[in-house]
């Protein structure tokens, strides 16, 4: 079997808010064809344009290859293979950033194309079911203009969520700092009263997780908020400082009563090893478009494995990275929750429409998927709805 063409998708809702920090109003997705006939689908969350661009120069010199000529004519079963191709060939002009985005497509892609010409769900290509179960947990993002409005706002998805049938969600709660949410300007204190409210209103056999989305510049400030957080039983807290700040986030580490997130936005192990040993986070959170693939992602896993550290996968695009996290979540055995929030919950059309057959909750649990490859395919008709030439 040969890849004989890669065909990309930019994909984006009309009324897109350049002022939100939800990325599923937009989507980069790529699809691998074979001359066997089977074709695979990937997508990476950053900026489409940018990743279609990366994908799509030419090579300048040995170290700068270009994307679609280390490809075209490969046999898509050397997923690890091609991988180290890629990333040698473009060390130069990749490495970091938005190539390894599209590296990550592109291995979501190929391991989806392996699970069809094989018949199996790509987990067990990944070495199988290490747990009967997985647990999802719904990421809410709410609405208001005012503190108050906020604050009602999460209570009200978070009942939402558990009469759904969710027994754990992540609350943003992002009143200030760089990624705030609309032009709110709250305290911590106000955090403070909006994530007891929101305890209070779900009971403790209830998980919740908190995002505050880089709130803090420095960790000795976000210690003294979160210190006031341990009554709760939160079960981690997300990105409480700039994603460079490795000093920050291992203070935070060893003096936090609350497990430290982060890792969303990473690119490649390598990063992975410096946030683990360095920063000392207790959750590892690799998004599989980001990070490089499925190949990449595995590899995150047993690092975090070796060191004793959770997964916990990021995703906040389409039913195509779902399903890739709910795949790999399936294949180790230190993955408690996966980002899940059903189509009918959400405000992003793409995030709606875009994919056929996508998982389902029932009793609070994803159990398995039986189709091959990632066991969702494009919806053609929002593809033509949404496509951006």
């Amino acid at each position: 079997m040969k890849i004989t063409d890669i065909e990309t998708l930019i994909l984006r809702v009309p009324d897109l808010q350049e002022d939100a920090t939800s990325s599923s109003q937009d989507d980069f997705v790529v699809i691998i064809h074979t001359d066997a006939g089977i074709s695979g689908i990937g997508e990476c969350d950053t900026g489409p344009w940018i990743a279609q661009a990366g994908l799509d120069s030419p090579g300048s010199h040995s170290m700068a290859l270009g994307i679609r000529d280390l490809l075209i004519g490969q046999d898509p079963f050397d997923t690890t293979a091609l991988w180290e191709k890629i990333y040698v060939g473009t060390c130069m002009s990749g490495r970091r950033g938005a190539l390894i985005c599209v590296q990550g497509a592109i291995d979501m892609a190929l391991w989806d194309i392996k699970g069809k010409a094989l018949g199996l769900p790509i987990y067990k290509l990944l070495g199988g079911a290490c747990q009967t179960s997985i647990t999802p947990y719904a990421s809410l993002q709410p609405e208001g203009t005012t503190v108050a409005d906020y604050s009602r706002s999460l209570v009200e998805w978070l009942l939402r969520a558990k009469g759904y049938g969710f027994t754990a969600a992540k609350l943003e709660c992002t009143l200030g700092g760089p990624y705030r949410h609309g032009k709110l300007a709250g305290s911590d204190e106000d955090m403070t009263e909006i994530l007891t409210a929101c305890r209070e209103a779900v009971g403790r056999d209830f998980t919740i997780m908190v995002d505050v989305q880089y709130l803090w510049f420095d960790a000795k400030a976000a210690l003294r908020t979160i210190h006031r957080w341990g009554h709760l039983d939160i079960f981690f807290l997300e990105t409480p400082l700039r994603v460079d700040n490795l000093e920050g986030y291992a203070l935070l580490a060893r003096e936090s009563p609350i497990r430290i997130a982060a890792g969303e936005w990473l690119n490649t192990r390598f990063e992975f090893i410096e946030l683990m040993d360095k920063g000392q986070v207790d959750v590892a959170q690799p998004d599989i478009g980001r990070v490089g693939g499925f190949t990449e992602a595995m590899r995150v896993c047993q690092l975090a494995q070796d060191r004793g550290r959770l997964i916990v996968p990021h995703c906040w695009k389409t039913g195509i990275g779902i399903a890739a996290s709910a795949h790999m979540a399936f294949a180790v055995p230190h993955c408690p929750f996966i980002e899940f929030l059903p189509a009918e919950m959400c405000d992003s059309a793409l995030r709606r429409e875009l994919v056929e057959d996508e998982l389902k909750i029932v009793d609070g649990k994803i159990y398995p998927p039986s189709k091959p490859g990632l066991g969702v395919e494009l919806n053609w008709d929002a593809v033509e709805k949404y496509r951006v030439e």
